[in-house]
């Protein structure tokens, strides 16, 4: 009796055992987010798989119209919605002649829409080639040029330089009544030009634009109103300036303080 009354104080005084808790919140979390990535991945893929469905052109289209857009970029479209490659496609427009600017973006969930500006031609450049307003040469061989467009013209890498020299030059004679009709620079890299009355002005190679503030200064003054008699001006010179009349006749003027009355005096000699 007093071994079993042992054995139940044995039993009492063993220690309780209890199983580890597994912490399943700690892996659930990973699990759901993995499974959220594959989701999205899986989502995303199908999307990239997708065609585009519609395909969406605005602009003025008076140069360009939609249907060159659309096959400039048609090869681009087989790679899908997410596939696409906007930049390739927004190259490819722009190559377009008379095509000046491209947008392309994606418009969810399958539309590709493009917005197009077109060049806006601001002068003529030789005989067939057209320039824009930045002096970018854009259209060499244009079927259609408009008659009011000035006429630029030079070795071909310089047109920026030629168009910029003709706007600086405008800019000084419009408001003293002229106006640019045409500019060249030669080979020799000589300016020269054609005003809207007529009268061709001769800058040469150097001291332009000195030559140019003379011009608008003082040679302006002395030829209005004489246009129709008036064939051309020289600025060729380091001290003045030569009238030549359509006459035959020239009338050099080496001081240009006084070229009014030069001028006058030599006629009435001559």
């Amino acid at each position: 009796m007093a071994r079993k009354q042992a054995q139940r104080r044995k039993k009492k005084s063993a220690p309780k055992v209890s199983l580890p808790r597994i912490p399943i919140g700690r892996f659930l979390k990973p699990m759901l987010a993995a499974l959220v990535v594959v989701g999205t991945y899986e989502m995303s893929a199908r999307m990239l798989d997708s065609d585009i469905e519609s395909l969406s052109v605005n602009g003025p289209f008076q140069r360009v119209t939609a249907l060159q857009i659309e096959e400039a970029v048609s090869n681009e479209l087989d790679a899908g919605f997410l596939g696409a490659d906007l930049g390739r496609m927004r190259e490819l427009i722009q190559a377009l002649p008379w095509i000046d600017q491209a947008a392309v973006a994606r418009r969810w969930p399958n539309r590709i829409a493009i917005t197009v500006t077109e060049q806006v031609p601001a002068a003529m450049w030789d005989e067939n080639g057209l320039l824009n307003v930045r002096g970018e040469l854009f259209v060499e061989n244009a079927r259609h040029i408009p008659a009011e467009l000035p006429r630029l013209s030079g070795p071909k890498e310089r047109a920026a330089d030629v168009a910029r020299s003709y706007l600086a030059i405008r800019d000084r004679l419009i408001p003293i009544g002229l106006d640019v009709r045409s500019i060249e620079l030669d080979p020799r890299g000589a300016w020269q030009l054609s005003l809207s009355n007529g009268i061709e002005v001769r800058l040469g190679r150097r001291d332009v634009a000195k030559r140019t503030d003379l011009f608008v200064d003082v040679v302006a003054n002395v030829i209005t109103g004489r246009a129709a008699d008036i064939s051309y001006v020289d600025m060729r010179y380091s001290n003045g300036f030569t009238i030549g009349w359509k006459d035959g006749a020239n009338t050099p003027i080496t001081d240009p303080e006084n070229a009014e009355r030069e001028m006058l005096a030599y006629r009435d000699a001559n």
